[in-house]
């Protein structure tokens, strides 16, 4: 005996789409509600009391996102709160969320007004080209010709607490390929894992750092000195010295952490003359250091999957007489391994090679759980009881889908924002031509 078709293979077509448009507006008004209590929750920073890198981190641990996916939601998630009209349109299942995060790439408080009116026209794809096209033809109009090659300079300074402030400015063209290459190094740190969202100024410096790691090439590439005396690095406070070669002081944690994964030179002094110079060793070998590739092929901090440019952290420091062992070795990011370090969280040997990590006040860090069923009211119940009614025609353009004409709307756009420009506020004006492209 055949078994009997699906439910839905019974209902007429026309039910089956008025129950999917309606359910696209319960979306929407569920996702605006989301994105409002993650721009909440990051703000008040609930992902850094368990060592997570970001907000982003935290909803790729916790809501099983993508990692860009979560990034996008966080920026658009902040975006909202300053966009009153947007957002009040998105709570109300009236605009889907890609409609939202193309106006939230391009609106202002002064232009989001006439934006909303195109969104609610246009279809999702016709504003997504839209919002491309006005936000290059905007930085082209207001962002060309402010820098320039007489302009460009680079400086920097040490700050009090010992760290690097960089300031420069570079030419257009020079600009471009100093952030393409920033870019493609934050992305090559991020990818498969990764923000900060570390915050996106984190980020950039992460791949600064990077880029003058890698300057000249491996035969030739930069290396940071660190001074530091043997009895500091087995202390809590500097006992005679710890510092950077020509450069600041560096608190002793600090010393450890680069100290896990580096090239050690033992030098025996007297008086401050140095009476022996030994030969330059690794800490780690590099059959050994292979192996813990193998083992560790990601950062092993719960909720991280951070696969490049990872440090092999001591448990035990070798200052402090831990043995350079597998056993004893372990996977981390950089962010994490100076968590680990100077953020006062602890890392611990568990049973069958596992370990654990325990935050500052001694909780311990638990691996990232499982998402369970949805439960409780429908999202058509809980949106009722926010007094939000929504039907199969709620989430649906205005227009028929009839053509745009993009440079026109483009145009008009840039229009406004000049005459915004010219006089403090935005002033409406007709133009002689419609949007609609002519069929």
């Amino acid at each position: 005996m055949s078994p009997s078709p699906p439910e839905c293979d019974q209902r007429s077509i026309e039910s089956l789409e008025r129950e999917i448009c309606e359910l696209a507006a319960h979306i929407a008004v569920a996702t605006c509600r989301w994105l409002e209590l993650v721009a909440e929750f990051d703000e008040r920073g609930g992902w850094a009391e368990w060592g997570i890198k970001s907000c982003a981190h935290w909803l790729s641990w916790r809501c099983s996102l993508g990692l860009g996916t979560a990034r996008d939601q966080v920026r658009v998630a902040h975006r909202l709160a300053e966009l009153p009209l947007i957002r009040a349109a998105f709570s109300r299942g009236e605009l889907s969320y890609c409609k939202v995060r193309a106006l939230s790439r391009v609106a202002t408080p002064d232009t989001e007004a006439g934006l909303l009116d195109i969104a609610r026209h246009a279809t999702g794809a016709q504003l997504e080209k839209l919002a491309r096209g006005y936000a290059g033809a905007l930085t082209a109009t207001l962002g060309a010709a402010q820098r320039t090659h007489e302009l460009r300079y680079l400086s920097w300074c040490w700050n009090d607490d010992g760290s690097l402030r960089i300031e420069g400015r570079l030419p257009a063209e020079d600009g471009g390929l100093f952030v393409k290459a920033i870019g493609a190094l934050e992305e090559a740190q991020v990818e498969g894992d990764d923000y900060v969202q570390s915050p996106a100024g984190a980020c950039r410096a992460d791949a600064l750092v990077t880029m003058a790691r890698s300057a000249g090439g491996a035969s030739t590439a930069c290396e940071l000195v660190v001074h530091v005396d043997a009895r500091t690095l087995q202390a809590d406070e500097v006992v005679e010295r710890s510092h950077v070669e020509d450069g600041p002081a560096l608190a002793p944690e600090t010393a450890r952490r680069l100290g896990c994964d580096a090239a050690v030179v033992r030098i025996v002094e007297r008086d401050g003359r140095p009476l022996s110079v030994g030969r330059r060793t690794r800490t780690i070998p590099p059959a050994l250091r292979r192996a813990l590739r193998s083992r560790d092929a990601a950062c092993r901090f719960p909720g991280c999957t951070h696969e490049r440019f990872l440090h092999a952290h001591h448990i035990q420091h070798w200052a402090r007489g831990g043995a350079t062992t597998l056993g004893n070795l372990v996977q981390l990011c950089s962010y994490h391994h100076r968590l680990v370090h100077e953020g006062g969280f602890q890392v611990e040997t568990a049973e069958r090679g596992a370990v654990r990590f325990r935050r500052p006040d001694g909780r311990l860090v638990a691996p990232a759980p499982a998402c369970g069923p949805a439960g409780g009211r429908s999202l058509a119940d809980r949106h009722r009881a926010r007094g939000v009614v929504v039907d199969q025609n709620t989430c649906r353009p205005l227009s028929a889908g009839d053509r745009l004409d993009y440079d026109l709307a483009v145009d008009v756009l840039i229009h406004r924002v000049a005459t915004l420009n010219d006089h403090g506020r935005a002033v409406p004006r007709e133009h002689p031509r419609s949007l609609q492209a002519p069929p």
